[in-house]
């Protein structure tokens, strides 16, 4: 064999090795996700060779597709860079860059965050190392050497990382990669230091590190690299010829494996790549609905959706009456990830909320309310907004996100009152801070919040009994300016890494899991009550307490209607008659029920009603990023991009969960009703 077609094996060797260990990393993780299925997952033996067979094709795919970028590297294996005019030419252009990078009006400046730093160490990487090697030749050997040694190992390693990932991802939100962990790139120091307090994540490195130099090891022991020679032209086109062949068949696959539907999620997701999902949801981080869903004539739309919201022809409502206005503080608690099913009476037997278990006696409580997403922001959403749920990103974390007087803060701003948000963290995650301090809230969050008062706090901010102090000090503030005051309060603790403060509870168990991070929360939440009770603003005060989402989202349908219910409850003590709400309604109908409650007469865009006016009529709203989910009479309406519309029979089972079966026959009733309210709410609301 000619030393030119050597050299171009060896590289090829090197791709063919990696591919392999994709597709063999690939097959053990499946085996692995498989094994640690949430409860609710069952699988037939066809649905795990399906599974592993389409799993199989896609990977190989993906793995082809992540190959393709040493085309551009391959050509770098010739000396012919380094030979005059090429060697200036080249020189030249690795400096300007370099120099560029530091410039105020650069693209990596106008790009922000890390950007610049990344460009300035690449580009100034490349200037040295290309330099020394054009000034000292006898470097270049051992050069080239390294460095396809280094990519090798970078690559490896790499993959090792996701797949580790991806079972973490697996086991938090049962799912592969998907929107969320794009979300969460823009977020790195909260998400690394998620990780690090969350994981033991330096042996895990470390393990991985080992696994990455033993796969390589093992790998060159079964081929001779000859990287000393240079490729020579011919065998150099003919690679870089076969590099996108490769890549395009590698593309076909992927598409054809992600466009399969086996009908149960859990399915759909094993036989997918998860580095696929991850970059398909960073392509589709917004989505047009005109170009995406099943679309009604417009006018038809808006008439449909201000019948079923009672908006007049200025797309306005009134709430209250004539009674006289009861002018009671608000305090709304939005609770991190706290699902029904975590509560006594909705069946947990852990005993793990003494503290709400106890308030729902003495409270209105809803006990068929839904979420109306699974992330914070769409929790936010809801209330602040009491508008069903946007496709695509989230209106608070979008651009245009100033939405006038639509905001119950902007409402409430104009009753009179001190209008407040309050959140343990940095407010500038998911957009927070911009979003509420421009919809008439004032912003308090933990920078708000002096060294001496934090007990405790991890990367996602202070502990609940901290930010919980800070309210009280605001609302003592707020009592003293004679006017009343809404707030809402987002908490953090029940959030991974589930960590808290020591000796507050007791658990018997894992004191750093879900359930203790649970019972936590419900400590502070009955802490602060007490401690509001001394206050002289207490009777005057209504107290609002919901999830903003369920703890996990995962289930064999796209919406899996148990994993959307959460509790709610408002108290106010000689004012709030406790009893059961069993109708079924949503996080946007909190609000407006309330204000309803208090009899401020106010004039609202909101599309959530007043649950408790004899003319509701009983519906829930619930999402993921994609499909958008209607509740009526147990039937599920679903709308999901290339403009399909599913419906199923839901019907609840004795512990707890839902079944959920596709309907023979079409509703065509529930699906106009679905249709009307997502297109208006996604087309025609600024």
């Amino acid at each position: 064999m000619k030393a030119s077609e050597e050299s171009g094996h060896s590289v090829l060797y090197v791709l063919i090795s990696f591919l392999v260990t994709y597709i063999i990393v690939g097959f053990l993780l499946r085996i692995v996700l498989i094994a640690t299925s949430p409860a609710d997952a069952s699988y037939t033996v066809g649905e795990v060779i399906r599974s592993f067979s389409v799993g199989v094709l896609s990977d190989l795919g993906m793995g082809v597709l992540l190959c393709v970028p040493m085309a551009v590297i391959a050509p770098g294996h010739n000396a012919w860079k380094y030979r005059r005019p090429w060697n200036g030419v080249f020189v030249a252009i690795w400096w300007l860059a370099f120099l560029y990078s530091w410039m105020p009006f650069s693209i990596f400046r106008q790009y922000g965050g890390g950007a610049p730093m990344v460009a300035r160490v690449f580009f100034g990487w490349k200037a040295i190392s290309f330099s020394l090697r054009c000034l000292l030749p006898r470097i270049r050997q051992a050069w080239r050497r390294v460095s396809v040694y280094a990519l090798w190992g970078v690559y490896t390693f790499l993959l090792l990382c996701v797949s580790a990932g991806e079972f973490f991802f697996w086991q938090e939100f049962g799912v592969r990669y998907n929107f969320i962990a794009v979300d969460y790139l823009v977020y790195t120091n909260e998400v690394i230091g998620n990780i690090m307090e969350s994981y033991h994540i330096v042996p895990l490195m470390a393990v991985l590190i080992a696994l990455t130099a033993l796969i390589i090891g093992l790998q060159t022991r079964l081929f001779h690299l000859h990287l000393d020679r240079d490729c020579s032209w011919r065998p150099l086109v003919r690679s870089e010829v076969w590099y996108v062949v490769c890549g395009l068949c590698g593309l076909g696959l992927v598409s054809w494996t992600h466009g399969l539907d086996s009908g149960d999620q859990y399915v759909n997701q094993l036989e997918q790549n998860g580095a696929c999902d991850f970059v398909i949801a960073f392509r589709s981080n917004t989505l047009d609905y005109k170009k995406f869903y099943a679309l009604m004539p417009q006018k038809a739309c808006v008439a449909e959706y201000r019948r079923l919201a009672g908006l007049d022809t200025h797309h306005e409502k009134v709430l209250g009456d004539s009674l006289t206005p009861q002018r009671k503080n608000i305090v709304l608690i939005t609770v991190e990830s706290l699902s029904a099913d975590f509560l006594t009476r909705y069946g947990n037997r852990n005993r793990i909320t003494p503290n709400l278990d106890r308030l729902i006696g003495e409270s209105m409580v809803f006990d068929s309310l839904y979420a109306c997403g699974n992330r914070t922001v769409r929790g936010l959403e809801a209330l602040s907004l009491c508008i069903p749920p946007s496709a695509g990103e989230s209106i608070i974390k979008r651009p245009e996100n100033r939405m006038g007087s639509l905001s119950v803060g902007a409402v409430l701003r104009k009753e009179g009152y001190n209008v407040q948000f309050l959140y343990g963290g940095d407010s500038y995650f998911d957009n927070m801070r911009d979003y509420f301090s421009h919809n008439g809230y004032t912003v308090i969050d933990r920078a708000a919040i002096a060294q001496k008062d934090i007990h405790f706090a991890n990367i996602w901010g202070v502990c609940d009994e901290d930010i919980f102090d800070k309210s009280l000090q605001v609302f003592d503030a707020d009592s003293h300016q004679g006017k009343p005051f809404f707030a809402q309060i987002m908490t953090t603790s029940n959030h991974r890494p589930y960590t808290y403060p020591e000796g507050r509870i007791r658990y018997a168990g894992d004191p750093q899991c879900r359930d203790a991070a649970v019972k936590y929360t419900d400590y502070a939440i009955g802490r602060f009550l007490r401690q509001a009770k001394e206050k002289s603003w207490f009777r005057n005060t209504v107290f609002v307490i919901i999830a903003d989402h369920c703890a996990s989202s995962a289930g064999k349908t796209s919406i899996p209607v148990e994993k959307y219910h959460i509790p709610c409850l408002i108290y106010s003590p000689g004012f709030i008659v406790p009893t059961a709400f069993k109708k079924t309604c949503s996080q946007i109908d909190v609000m407006p029920t309330l204000l309803s409650m208090l009899h401020l007469r106010t004039r609202v865009r909101f599309a959530g009603t007043d649950v408790l006016a004899p003319h509701y009529a009983p519906r829930a709203f619930m999402a993921t990023y994609q499909d958008l989910g209607f509740l009526e009479r147990n039937i599920l309406t679903v709308l999901s991009p290339v403009r399909r519309v599913r419906q199923y029979r839901v019907r609840w089972q004795h512990d707890g969960t839902t079944d959920e079966r596709p309907l023979s026959h079409a509703d065509q009733a529930s699906a106009y009703k679905a249709r009307a309210w997502y297109q208006y709410v996604n087309t025609m609301i600024k």
